[in-house]
């Protein structure tokens, strides 16, 4: 263990201050081309596609499928820890309004879930490709396939760290009194335990696997930690711009500033992703051993 987190220190470490500089302005001059804007406003698109299925599939999961009411509880405070106020509560109460209407879980939500969610992973693997020095894409067909895969392995990662958080919430709440501060912190903590290593998790999957050829371990293990980090960061730094930013996308989009609202979140996001996948590709070199490379292209596709 030792020897692998040393390894993948020496590949990361900034040799100097300058040379940590000059990372950081090679992946802003990157972001900064028209190109990787394409995909991230794909990406973000086909997010706000998928996002009410992906919830409703997971909370009639939690209601239905699993008895679990904290579960479903604790998806509902994810989704105000991502879109604070108004959004983040509408959004949870829709989601409690369409289970009401429909019931138990519905083919027509997983088909839904599927083919929107598959949406989000092509223009992200042309968009890994590129930063990995890919040159051939998947055929349709294997992209949905791969992605298929990623959406069942990362709703899997989802719904255990949800399930986790709700039932310790759910133990803790016989403890302490309903609506206290204790309950709020512990919510709040239990749920980063859990879903901070999903998120990174999800991550490592997705530059991993989705690439169409062999990507770096030593590089994207990291890669996966950072960009996780990074992504809650901004979650929180999100938080305190929201006043302002809500006044803003109500004035100029009215009732649409909540459909705007998870494009805008979705498209940093997906530029971050982006972003580390650009940093872990500068770094790859020929192969030494079996630390370098992933599992590599599915067969039939090179």
């Amino acid at each position: 263990m030792n020897g692998l987190l040393g390894s993948v220190w020496n590949e990361i470490r900034p040799r100097s201050l300058d040379a940590a500089w000059a990372s950081v302005k090679r992946t802003v001059h990157y972001l900064m081309e028209t190109e990787v804007h394409v995909y991230g406003f794909s990406i973000a698109a086909n997010v706000l596609l998928a996002f009410m299925p992906f919830l409703v599939v997971m909370a009639s999961l939690c209601r239905h499928v699993f008895g679990l009411p904290a579960a479903e509880q604790a998806l509902y405070f994810a989704v105000r820890d991502i879109f604070p106020d108004d959004v983040g509560k509408a959004i949870s109460f829709r989601v409690q309004e369409l289970l009401y209407i429909r019931g138990p879980l519905q083919l027509t939500s997983m088909f839904l879930l599927f083919f929107t969610a598959n949406g989000i992973f092509e223009p992200l693997e042309v968009a890994l490709n590129r930063a990995f020095s890919i040159r051939t894409n998947r055929s349709y067909f294997r992209n949905q396939l791969i992605s298929l895969g990623l959406i069942f392995a990362c709703g899997i990662l989802f719904m255990i760290s949800t399930v986790f958080t709700g039932m310790n919430v759910s133990l803790i709440s016989r403890l302490v009194p309903a609506n206290s501060f204790l309950l709020a912190w512990s919510t709040l903590i239990l749920f980063k335990i859990a879903a901070v290593p999903a998120l990174i998790l999800c991550l490592f999957l997705v530059y991993w696997l989705l690439p169409n050829g062999p990507v770096p371990i030593r590089r994207i293990v990291p890669t996966a930690i950072l960009v996780g980090l990074l992504l809650e960061l901004l979650k929180n730094i999100n938080l305190l711009l929201w006043p302002f930013l809500q006044k803003k996308l109500l004035s100029e989009y009215s009732a649409f500033y909540m459909s705007v609202s998870i494009i805008l979140f979705s498209f940093v996001g997906s530029m971050v992703v982006l972003g580390g996948a650009e940093w872990a590709a500068r770094g790859a070199h020929p192969p030494k051993n079996a630390l370098d490379y992933s599992l590599g292209p599915v067969a039939g596709d090179t």
